[in-house]
């Protein structure tokens, strides 16, 4: 469906904008269709925690208070580079109840030109709810 037709009448409604999965609505993916996310790039990334809950601390005075989840998160993040080849890790901070990262994906041989390449060691997909495996 052309959600952006000009013959379409506006606002859309929910179930037009939106899929269900699992029988629940979702927004459509913001990922590129014909884009290969193990490609050699740099990525941004987000990943939020299940309902915004502050799984990973709390912003006391400006300034970012890591729970032990959060302290899992940053030392996880860290550990990228010890557990997949042709990784850099870029700028990386951890919200209350989100993080953000830029993840460099490199070609093999150390540069990022090899967008043709099949041995990149990270895996695209999506993640599971990080609040599903929290108590």
């Amino acid at each position: 469906m052309d959600y952006f037709s000009k013959d379409r009448t506006y606002p859309l409604t929910t179930t037009e904008i939106m899929d269900k999965y699992k029988n629940k609505y979702r927004i459509p993916s913001a990922r590129l269709q014909h884009w290969d996310y193990r490609w050699a790039w740099a990525y941004f990334i987000t990943v939020c925690t299940k309902d915004r809950i502050h799984y990973f601390g709390e912003i006391e005075n400006g300034k970012m208070i890591l729970s032990n989840i959060g302290v899992i998160a940053d030392v996880f993040w860290h550990e990228i580079k010890n557990h997949a080849r042709n990784v850099e890790l870029g700028e990386f901070v951890v919200m209350p109840n989100h993080i953000h990262g830029i993840l460099i994906l490199r070609g093999n041989d150390g540069n990022n030109n090899d967008n043709d390449n099949n041995n990149v060691v990270v895996e695209a997909g999506h993640a599971s709810t990080f609040g599903q495996s929290i108590g």
